[in-house]
């Protein structure tokens, strides 16, 4: 098997116990994805595994093998930004950028969330097709990714605007 990262196959590490983190920073130079606490609290290392968030601190990489990674050097195409990217770009959506990566990548796992009608615990209707992209509804989905610049205005904004046409629908 193989773990598919951005596109391209690896082969999964000898050594059981080496972390998605440490096989994306360590041993394939992916630096985009952030160490920060190593324990699962921050969200600096969020990536997507066949586009759901996970934390890559928590995650080892054989536990996604035969799966597909997508790091944020793995979400522009053929040079162009994702649209989340260019959005918190205009809208100041960092600071230090430490955890913008982590961000992003949440987001855009987040907005898949929505477009399947998964809850969180501020959803106003559970019989929804899918939740209403409110500021409460976001900030929660988005609580588990901690920004220490307080960017976090300009985070929902990006993010509002990037998925504002699924949200209006």
């Amino acid at each position: 098997m193989a773990i598919t990262i951005n596109g391209t196959a690896y082969s999964p590490p000898q050594d059981a116990r080496v972390s998605l983190l440490d096989l994306l920073r360590e041993r394939l130079g992916l630096s985009g994805t952030k160490k920060g606490c190593d324990q699962g609290a921050c969200g600096a290392c969020t990536v997507l595994v066949d586009g759901e968030r996970i934390l890559s601190c928590l995650t080892l990489a054989v536990q996604v093998d035969g799966r597909a990674v997508t790091t944020i050097e793995g979400l522009s195409e053929d040079g162009a930004l994702h649209p989340l990217q260019q959005a918190f770009i205009v809208h100041d959506g960092f600071q230090c950028g430490y955890c913008t990566p982590g961000q992003i990548c949440s987001a855009i796992g987040m907005a898949a969330e929505v477009r399947r009608g998964v809850p969180s615990v501020v959803t106003a209707d559970l019989g929804a097709d899918a939740p209403v992209l409110s500021d409460d509804e976001l900030r929660e989905r988005m609580s588990g990714n901690l920004c220490r610049c307080g960017a976090y205005n300009g985070i929902i904004d990006a993010i509002r605007e990037t998925y504002a046409t699924e949200a209006a629908e």
